[in-house]
Formats: structure tokens, C-alpha cells, sequence
């Protein structure tokens, strides 16, 4: 029986490892030791431990950050300025410790999809993203609100084009099918359980009105953010904003939300604003929101397959505890990440286990493999144009070549492989995808070097804090597939890594001696050979791409 009760006791090696990849882009071995034997309390308040904001991205061209609000003429061109951001995030994503942030701000991103491609604004990017980081483990509630009138989501779904008399129901429509409510089973002609094309209709007229800010100048009173804006007239009336009574469908108890007050036929600022309001609450009121949001959570932390006994278990408490608590992330997350279930431990069955059960996206691929091993990539801050420019934008090609295009999912919804059923994260898995992942060992081990990054894998075996005993074969290959494997492998695979690839028809009595003589003259030609054979073979293992 699936069971969100506490998990008790202290946490093993395997259940750190378990933790700190699902809540960040992957643990380094030193971060698994230092937690090793800690209760999940003491794990997670680390991982909720606010930390600071980023500096915004910098432009190489002028060694400077462009967002200020905007750009200037003396920044690089669009195109460009969208490429360093982009890097930009996966260097913070490498950067942070032991926190959720970045991981729950790139679940937002997942959720709350836009593409760059069809937004082509730096600005605008960079905007929804810094919204996206500081409500990443705050209220849902809030976030979705303040989506709305983001200018990157106002463009991507034409929210910009939704005015009176000429309405844009692109942006209702997700907004009630993907980031809210959800759509239940379809019980009539338009009618989806829990919202119908009459609630889609209503709402983009309470969304009307609004339009991206080109000149980044009007900003959140809240979050301190550049937002999208209200249109009004001289007289501070909302004349593009649908002033009419919207009248809901039974899914919503037949509510009415309309302005408070109205003048000359139009609604006040403060009025349109308000409706805005009314539609959130509305949404939130209802106890499908919660459900619909909790499924996604559990996809993107747990596992993808919601069966009856998740559902009543799992799901419907979460959904519970979200309510409760006005759509915080905080609580929910800890009462998941808490949970028996989560570690495994609420049954003895072993086939429906959920650590190592999900396939890496490109993204947790390339960032967890240089957080492992501790792979130094140049700073932005002080080398922008290697960082940026070569770096980070080699980093971005080598997760298109698997796949993904970063901060470009193909669909509406989002990527693939956290929404469609029923392959879900096995979309990540194509003929050319797997070959390109399975050739990032190649880069990172043999050409990582001229893009400035490059795993030294005799200096990382060489650190006492990473193998206890490199000269010992079992030890070495032993330590490593612990760390790099979410689950314990078989002896004969055991032995292949070791015997065939590391050891090659060698003994372990000649690897000692192939150590040592590395150690005594400094020459470690012959061991870089084999360790290098050993890590791309555990890299490009089935093993190595979940966890």
C-alpha cells in the first residue's frame, strides 16, 4: 500500500543519493557523504534554505548584464543575448548547492512553457525566468497569477491580441486545461469534468485588455519584476478589457465575476484588475486544481504512472496539504520527499520501486555529469566571452544533439516526457538521442578541453575524498558505481566493468603496480588510458541514464 507516512530513522547512502538527484541536478560524492545518516528533516531543510538571487546574465560584448531594464544598441543582438541567457541558467542550475531552487524553477519552466524561438525576447526570457525563482518553492496560487501579465507568456499564447470585441482564447485555454485545473474526462459536447468552452470563453474575456511592455518599465508592485500592462485610456479606464458580466459554467457553480466598478462603459484599472483576481480564486477554489498540480509533481519528482492506489494514496492527500495551505510548495514537497513512499520503504515489493526508475533528460545528463565530478567550466562573471560564448553555448548543442532544445519545448505542453502519455520520460530515448548521449562521455572525457571544460579522470580518482583506494580495482570500480548507479548492480555486471574495462586482461596485482608506478614518477599515461575506458563505459551504460 502506498503510504505518505514519515520515513523513520536515518537515511542511507543510496536514499541521499536518491534525494539529492530527484531535488537538484545531481550531487557530487562529498555532498552524499556529508548527508549520509541524516533524517530527511535535516536533508530537506537544506534544501529550503533561501539563498540568493543571481546576478543577471552578462553580454560578452560589453562585459556587462543587459537587463537594465533592456538592452541598448551597444548590446550584442538578440539572437545572441537569448543564447547567453540560456547558458546562463544552465550555469546556475551547475552552480547551486544543496537547495531546490533551481530545480523547482525549471519545474515552473515545464509547467508554464514558452519557447524562445517564438517569443524572441532576451528580455522578456530573462523576466519570466527570475518570476519563475523567486516564487520556486512559494505559492503556486501566486505565480499563476502573476503569469498572466508576463510578458513572455503574453506573447507566446497571444495574450497580447485578446481585446473587447476582437477575443484571443489561446492563453484561457491552457491556462484552464495546462496550468491550472486540468481537463477531466469529456462528459458531453465542450464539457471536460472540470471546466468547459464556456469557462474558456468567460475567462479570455476576463483576461482581455493586456499587452506585453516593450519598454520593460512597468513593473510588479509585489515582485519587484518587469510585468505585462493594462492598457487604459487617459481617464485610467481599461477600454481594451472586456467590461461585461462573465457568467461560468456549472463546473464553477455557475459564478459571475465582473468589475467593481465601471465608467463610461469601461472598467477602472483597479476594476480589471480584480477580475483578475476573482478568476484565480475561482480556479484555486477548486479541489481538481489542487489534484491536477499534485500529478504533475509527483511526474516530475517520483514517477510518471499514477495508478488507482498513487491516486487515492498518494495524490489526494498532497492535493489535500495544498489546499490547506494556500498552495504553498513548501509543505507539500516535504510531506512528499518525507514519505515512506518516496524512499521506497512502504512496501517489500521491489518491482515498483521508484529510485532509478526515471531516464535523465539531456539537461540533468550533462549538468549532473559535470556536478559529479566536480568538471571546473569557466565563470561568467569573470570570463564571459569562454563561459558564454564557448562553454555554455557547447553545452546548449550537445543537449539539442541528445534531444532537447533548451528552453524551446516542441509542444504547448511542455516537453514530452513529463506530460505525454504513455511514453512519458522515454522521449528522451531516440536512435540519434542516445547515441549523442552516450558520445557526451567522449566530450567530456577526450574533448571537453577546447570548449573549457573537461574531465580529468585520473586527478578526480587521485582525490582521497572521491576513491578511498584507487590502487585496489574493486574499491575503485566499487565506490564509483555506487555514486553513479541508482541501484545495485549484479556481480557479473560488477565484473565486466572491472575485469573487462578497467582491467582489461590485466590483474589486479598489475593495476597496484600501474598505480604506484603512476604515483612514484608522475607519468600516468597508462593508467589515463584504462580509467578513461572504464568512465565512458559507465557513462554510456543503460545504468547511468536513470536515476
Amino acid at each position: 500500500m502506498a503510504s505518505l507516512n514519515p520515513f523513520g530513522g536515518a537515511l542511507g547512502r543510496r536514499q541521499v543519493a536518491h534525494l539529492l538527484k530527484r531535488t537538484t541536478f545531481g550531487p557530487t560524492k562529498l555532498q552524499i557523504d556529508q548527508y549520509t545518516g541524516s533524517t530527511p528533516a535535516q536533508v530537506l531543510t537544506q534544501l529550503f534554505t533561501p539563498v540568493a538571487d543571481p546576478a543577471p546574465p552578462g553580454d560578452p560584448l560589453t562585459g556587462q548584464p543587459w537587463v537594465n531594464p533592456k538592452p541598448t544598441d551597444l548590446n550584442s543582438d538578440n539572437g545572441d543575448l537569448i543564447t547567453f541567457f540560456r547558458g546562463w541558467w544552465l550555469e546556475q542550475m551547475y552552480n547551486e548547492g544543496i537547495s531546490i531552487r533551481e530545480r523547482m524553477t525549471y519545474f515552473l519552466h515545464t509547467h508554464f512553457t514558452t519557447g524562445y524561438i517564438t517569443v524572441n525576447d532576451s528580455t522578456a526570457l530573462y523576466y519570466q525566468n527570475a518570476l519563475f525563482r523567486q516564487y520556486a518553492t512559494g505559492n503556486f496560487k501566486e505565480v499563476s497569477k502573476k503569469l498572466c501579465l508576463d510578458n513572455a507568456m503574453l506573447i507566446y499564447l497571444d495574450g497580447r491580441l485578446n481585446e473587447v470585441g476582437r477575443p484571443n482564447e489561446n492563453f484561457a485555454r491552457e491556462y484552464f486545461e495546462l496550468y491550472t485545473i486540468g481537463k477531466g474526462p469529456q462528459i458531453g459536447p465542450e464539457d471536460y469534468t472540470t471546466y468547459t468552452e464556456q469557462d474558456v470563453q468567460e475567462a479570455a474575456k476576463v483576461l482581455s485588455g493586456y499587452i506585453n511592455d516593450e519598454e520593460y518599465l512597468e513593473t510588479d508592485p509585489d515582485t519587484g519584476l518587469i510585468t505585462g500592462i493594462l492598457r487604459v485610456n487617459a481617464s485610467n479606464l481599461a477600454n481594451r478589457h472586456d467590461a461585461s458580466v462573465k457568467t461560468f459554467s456549472n463546473a464553477f457553480g455557475g459564478t459571475t465575476i465582473q468589475p467593481n466598478e465601471v465608467i463610461d462603459n469601461w472598467a477602472t484599472k483597479e476594476a480589471a484588475l480584480d477580475e483578475l483576481d476573482q478568476l484565480v480564486e475561482m480556479i484555486f477554489n477548486q479541489e481538481a486544481t489542487a489534484k491536477h498540480i499534485c500529478r504533475k509533481l509527483y511526474r516530475y519528482f517520483v514517477y510518471y504512472d499514477i495508478t488507482d492506489e498513487i491516486e487515492q494514496d498518494i495524490i489526494t492527500p498532497l492535493a489535500n496539504t495544498f489546499r490547506t495551505n494556500n498552495y504553498e510548495f513548501q509543505p507539500v514537497l516535504e510531506q512528499l520527499f518525507s514519505s515512506q513512499h518516496f524512499f521506497d520503504t512502504d512496501n517489500g515489493v521491489a518491482d515498483d520501486d521508484n529510485r532509478g526508475a526515471i531516464i535523465k533528460s539531456p539537461l540533468d545528463l550533462v549538468i549532473g555529469s559535470l556536478r559529479f565530478f566536480e568538471v571546473d567550466v569557466p565563470d561568467s562573471s569573470t570570463e564571459p566571452e569562454q563561459a558564454l560564448n564557448v562553454s555554455y553555448r557547447s553545452l546548449l548543442g550537445n543537449m539539442n544533439d541528445q534531444g532537447m532544445s533548451f528552453y524551446d519545448p516542441p509542444e504547448v505542453a511542455g516537453y514530452p516526457a513529463y506530460h505525454q502519455t504513455p511514453e512519458f520520460n522515454r522521449n528522451w530515448i531516440s536512435n540519434n538521442g542516445l547515441a549523442r548521449r552516450y558520445q557526451f562521455s567522449d566530450v567530456l572525457v577526450q574533448n571537453g578541453d577546447n570548449q573549457g571544460f573537461q574531465l580529468d579522470i585520473v586527478a578526480y580518482v587521485d582525490n582521497p575524498q572521491h576513491i578511498s583506494d584507487p590502487a585496489d580495482p574493486q574499491v575503485l570500480v566499487q565506490e564509483l558505481v555506487d555514486d553513479l548507479f541508482p541501484e545495485i548492480i549484479t556481480q557479473e555486471r560488477f565484473n565486466y566493468f572491472k575485469d573487462d574495462i578497467l582491467l582489461d586482461t590485466l590483474s589486479a596485482l598489475n593495476w597496484a603496480g600501474e598505480w604506484n608506478n603512476y604515483k612514484a614518477t608522475g607519468d600516468d599515461t597508462n593508467v589515463r588510458i584504462q580509467l578513461e575506458s572504464l568512465i565512458r563505459a559507465l557513462m554510456q551504460s543503460p545504468e547511468y541514464q536513470l536515476y
